[in-house]
């Protein structure tokens, strides 16, 4: 591991490869590795793109890394299908509609599996957009799943939130009602050259407009046909808006902190979901339990008291160092 970190700084694409498939296939070596590289992360802006199917979300990002190497930005782009139930691997392989960005070696292009995960990310994919980041791309694009209903996942990982739709989808309202409304920070009206982008640029501005802005931030929305990049010029420019306005604002800095306090949870969550069943054995206690006739509901409570007791001997003293701050009891 130490070595291919030695050339992963070296700026080896190769090694950038092999630590994201480390990622993703939870070495236990990789926490260290990426806490070495931690100080690199942290100098790029990333957008995160997400949406219904069928939207164009990868047509979209395609454009978004074409307008960011006109600008002298060096762009990862990590596409985060679902999972293939019979290898594992990303099902779709989104980088065949990123057709521009081909034998660019400003570009990093990865397409990853959901690996069960219904907000449309991975926890994999959290960490291999801070590898893009300690790399040394500038510009970090996430695009989800497409799944229309938790893909919430994406706020954790991304600065600015850009959510596609399109005419002819079926009811823009019932699209609205997916979630999409509340993490959206850019509305994209892709293929605005077909019947039906009047009503759909209606709806979304009516229900802006019974949501009120968020934080004093009202998300535009911005005609694009992704095909022919036309508007995809003022897509950039009110994604740059919403940089510009969380950074002055210093939303910026609080919505990243955020985040990886958010990151840590989720990883800690999975990290002892797989220490209980898997090491420690519980799942041999439950299912003995279970198999006694009695509740579920009961088992859950008394395997949840027995944790309780354990994990809050445990837990780190307030005050020390790399301790929270408990709450007094």
């Amino acid at each position: 591991m130490q070595s291919l970190v030695e050339t992963f700084v070296a700026g080896d694409r190769g090694a950038l490869a092999r630590l994201i498939t480390r990622a993703e296939s939870r070495d236990p070596e990789f926490a260290k590795a990426i806490d070495g590289l931690w100080p690199r992360v942290g100098k790029a802006y990333r957008v995160g793109v997400t949406g219904p199917p069928g939207a164009g979300k990868s047509t979209f990002v395609d454009g978004l890394a074409s307008s960011a190497r006109a600008r002298g930005e060096t762009v990862g782009i990590l596409a985060v299908d679902p999972t293939s139930p019979f290898t594992g691997g990303a099902l779709l392989g989104d980088r065949i509609r990123m057709r521009s960005a081909e034998g660019d070696e400003g570009v990093f292009i990865r397409s990853m599996a959901t690996r069960g995960s219904l907000g449309g990310l991975a926890r994999a994919a959290i960490d291999a957009a801070d590898l893009l980041d300690a790399f040394g791309f500038r510009r970090v694009l996430l695009e989800t799943v497409g799944v229309g209903q938790a893909e919430f996942d994406v706020v954790a990982a991304a600065d600015t939130v850009v959510v596609v739709l399109h005419p002819g989808g079926g009811d823009g309202v019932q699209a609205m009602k997916a979630g999409l409304m509340e993490i959206a920070d850019v509305f994209v009206a892709n293929k605005a050259d077909q019947p039906g982008i009047d009503r759909l640029v209606d709806d979304v501005t009516q229900m802006l407009e019974l949501r009120g802005p968020r934080d004093g931030w009202t998300p535009p929305i911005v005609p694009v046909v992704a095909t022919e990049r036309r508007g995809l010029d003022d897509a950039v420019a009110a994604i740059e808006r919403h940089r510009e306005w969380q950074t002055t604002s210093g939303r910026l800095e609080t919505r990243r902190r955020a985040r990886r306090v958010e990151q840590v949870r989720r990883a800690l969550e999975e990290d002892l979901r797989a220490l209980l069943h898997d090491e420690l054995g519980w799942s041999a206690w439950i299912g003995q339990e279970v198999a006694r006739g009695r509740a579920p509901a009961s088992v859950a409570r008394e395997a949840l008291e027995r944790l309780g007791a354990g994990l809050r001997k445990a837990a780190p003293a307030a005050g020390k160092p790399g301790g929270p701050q408990a709450p007094a009891r």
